[in-house]
């Protein structure tokens, strides 16, 4: 074989030792001039052609549908259908591999993952992907190291404090365990006292106010370091037969990590910061649940964990920490009296990492609000700052006098964006619909809501008008042509939030309220028109699938951005995309331009 086949292309990637063999005893190269012709319309093609050198356009008549680069392959379809649809022209010189049909049957019969990724739909490559990636789902828990796991403060206390005092210290910070230095021993040491101790000193005899902890500890210490597994931990403490190992390293004591803790972290992250937002007595340990909000995405993205999933458990944990948060600063009659809610990504449970903050609050009708609710609001925004919640730069947010109200006025000013729909009303009142509850009375937003949902269908212009917004991004262009870099041009970067993201939510948002749809998510929006005979079922499909490839996408950009300490937007380098990713960009991005389509003739978009 003249040139070395890359088989760390899609799909080749997912080929074993033979079927690779197969390939390499099958291929050939040939090149092409610009503008030649490489598969013409109505022919019958022998070979799969893989890109090595230069790009191929698709032609349908004289559209262009599609272009072609390095380590992409075509067209599949055609070999199986034995027929050519529409014209591939070489975009400037091309040099490509040639896999003969032949082989090319045997590695679709052999390998079900192949043939999706060749030539099947979205949802079908898709699927296949998750499949292949299935065994991996619970690598990284596996390989988690001591340091991402819940470890808990450490208490100490001298050798000499009475066993009263403490269990005083057990009961106020909600522990079973203290550390003991023992400094009056050569050289000095350092032990641990549990309420296994306790049941020793009860059973002694000797009055508890009279008996130091220090002749009851254990200073057979086991420590382990943050940078440790958990499983060579969970191995120490099966081996010790001990519940609690000792996080230090160079001295220095980082807390305890407890067999329960451990487990319940290999086998259920989001108990664990559950557990930590419910029992936070102050701010601080609530933004220490926060920061373990973002390494859990991060191991589940890299356990291949479904975006969907990491959302909907996000959306979960998210909605506790606001919760306990609001419980904190607000006081009793404040949190009975009203209904904080959350919009947006937020709302809609699709927010991966956090994103600009999107609440409101709605009050009862004829209650008397607390003098202070101005500070109240602003410092429960300014909490969610520092938890690492950025400020809203449209000041959505409950500091915002505009985003408090009472229910009555709330639901009058709702109206008013509406039937007065300019641009930043629109706006709001697109934010609106998502809003989801997440503390207090959630029948004072019901009331709101309601009252909007009754005008949803009473003017079709309005609705238009709202729906229009799917059009605030243009095209600017083919997509497809700014998937490569031809003519020595550096390929350019794509927005996946107005490109994708936002055509698809706001789109699927217009078509929900004007059906009247109360479901705030994407994804339960699209099940509800589906069912209802508004939106074709394979559009659907398609739709949701394309949704959750852009917020996979967002979603590893952000992380890599982390990792490095560098600000994440919603742009995506295409040259850094592999084949198999610009394939499913082509084909979501094409999916995208088919709902645009639709919502333009639905709500006959032309007219305004």
């Amino acid at each position: 074989m003249p040139a070395a086949f890359n088989f760390s292309a899609s799909p080749f990637d997912c080929l074993d030792a033979a079927e690779r063999q197969l390939v390499r005893d099958h291929v050939d190269i040939a090149e092409f001039r610009e503008g030649e012709t490489v598969l013409g319309e109505g022919m019958a093609p022998a070979h799969l052609y893989v890109l090595i050198e230069g790009h191929v356009r698709q032609f349908e008549g004289e559209e262009p549908l599609a272009i072609y680069g390095p380590d992409d392959c075509f067209d599949g379809r055609a070999l199986m259908a034995g027929r050519v649809s529409g014209r591939f022209v070489a975009a400037d010189e091309v040099r490509a591999h040639r896999l003969d049909k032949d082989a090319v049957t045997r590695l679709i019969c052999g390998n079900a993952t192949f043939g999706a990724l060749l030539f099947a739909d979205l949802s079908g490559k898709l699927g296949a992907i998750s499949g292949w990636q299935g065994q991996h789902e619970m690598q990284s828990l596996t390989m988690a190291r001591v340091g991402q796991a819940v470890v808990r403060p450490a208490h100490f206390v001298d050798a000499s404090t009475d066993i009263v005092s403490v269990v005083k210290l057990f009961q106020a910070q909600r522990t079973t365990h203290v550390l003991v230095r023992d400094t009056r021993s050569e050289p000095p040491r350092l032990g641990i006292f549990t309420t296994t101790g306790l049941q020793r000193a009860i059973l002694g005899g000797t009055p508890l106010s009279q008996l130091p902890v220090g002749e009851l500890a254990n200073y057979a210490l086991v420590t382990v370091r943050p940078g440790d597994h958990l499983f060579d931990a969970l191995a120490l403490m099966i081996r010790h037969k001990i519940h609690r190992v000792v996080v230090a390293e160079g001295g220095h004591i980082h807390g305890i990590l407890e067999q329960l803790d451990l487990l319940s972290f290999l086998s259920n992250h989001s108990y664990l910061i559950t557990r930590q937002i419910l029992e936070a007595r102050d701010l601080a340990e609530i933004g220490q649940a926060a920061r373990q909000i973002t390494r859990l995405i991060g191991i589940l993205h890299r356990g291949g964990t479904r975006v969907g999933l990491i959302a909907q458990l996000v959306q979960e944990l998210n909605a506790k920490l606001f919760e306990r948060t609001w419980e904190l600063i607000a006081p009793p009659e404040l949190l009975a009296n009203s209904c904080l809610f959350v919009m947006g990504s937020e709302g809609r449970g699709e927010q991966l990492l956090k994103t600009d903050q999107d609440n409101a609050l709605v009050l009862r009708d004829g209650w008397q609000p607390p003098a202070d609710l101005a500070a109240i609001c602003e410092r429960f925004s300014q909490a969610l700052i520092d938890f690492g919640y950025p400020e809203c730069p449209g000041g959505i947010m409950v500091r915002n006098p505009v985003w408090r109200l009472a229910a009555t006025e709330f639901a009058q000013q709702v109206r008013r964006w509406l039937l007065v729909p300019d641009a930043q009303s629109l706006m709001r009142l697109a934010i609106f619909l998502d809003a989801q509850p997440v503390s207090g009375d959630t029948a004072l937003l019901e009331h709101v809501r309601g009252q909007l949902l009754q005008l949803a269908v009473d003017n079709d212009a309005v609705l238009a008008r709202f729906a229009s917004a799917v059009q605030m991004f243009p095209e600017g262009g083919h997509w497809w042509s700014r998937l490569f870099s031809i003519g020595g041009q550096p390929p350019e970067q794509l927005d996946l939030k107005k490109a994708g993201l936002f055509p698809i939510v706001h789109g699927v948002r217009s078509l929900a309220f004007e059906q009247r749809v109360a479901a705030t998510g994407t994804a339960a929006r699209i099940e509800a028109l589906v069912a209802a005979g508004r939106l074709p079922a394979e559009l659907g499909t398609d739709l949701l699938d394309s949704l959750h490839f852009f917020m996979e996408l967002r979603l590893r950009i952000g992380l890599d951005a982390l990792e490095t300490g560098r600000s994440a937007g919603s742009g995506i380098d295409l040259h850094q995309l592999g084949s198999l990713e610009r394939d499913l960009l082509k084909d979501t991005l094409g999916v995208v331009k088919r709902f645009k389509a639709l919502l333009q003739r639905h709500f006959r978009l032309d007219a305004l």
